[in-house]
């Protein structure tokens, strides 16, 4: 009969206070998704062009498909499907209202329209402010699109050095050992 690993047996935790098993579980998780992110197959490009393109999906209101989008997106540019997937979590729940609200008010920037007051705005639910035409949806998805342009590029580039000096740490590890 083969032995458990002490590292991975939980009743070995059990000593320490449910605060500090809580650290231990955050700290294990941390550290368990930035190794998978280093060990990430494909090209440093590959891996950035999907970063880039789920940022940019993300950052459009389409709740539910955003993940859909980003696979798509990272299908016609060769890019890492599963980071596309992860980046397009740039909105989630916690970040859907200031986001967007923030899109909208880039939208309004650009394009100079002064038809919809945002304190209004506020008020109304998904289905009002759908209603109020194609002039808010362009607005809405002008600032969408421009948002998620400069999203993109920054995550494309940040992501690709990232990815270069956590890959260039990982090869001097190994050379060292």
């Amino acid at each position: 009969m083969r032995q458990s690993n002490h590292r991975f047996n939980r009743k070995r935790c059990s000593h320490h206070p449910p605060s500090r098993r809580k650290k231990i579980t955050w700290k294990r998780r941390g550290r368990y998704f930035y190794l998978r992110f280093i060990r990430l197959q494909g090209s440093p490009t590959a891996i950035a062009r999907g970063i880039a393109v789920g940022a940019f999906a993300g950052m459009f209101p389409i709740f539910g498909f955003q993940i859909l989008f980003g696979l798509f997106l990272a299908a016609c540019v060769r890019g890492n499907k599963l980071t596309a997937a992860a980046a397009t979590w740039i909105s989630n729940p916690f970040t859907y209202l200031p986001l967007f609200a923030f899109n909208f008010k880039v939208g309004q920037w650009l394009l100079q329209a002064k038809e919809f007051e945002f304190d209004q705005l506020q008020k109304l639910n998904w289905q009002e402010l759908l209603a109020l035409g194609p002039g808010f949806i362009a607005i809405w998805l002008t600032g969408c699109f421009m948002m998620g342009c400069l999203a993109a590029s920054m995550s494309y580039f940040l992501g690709l050095g990232l990815i270069l000096h956590l890959r260039e740490n990982r090869l001097s590890k190994r050379k060292r050992n």
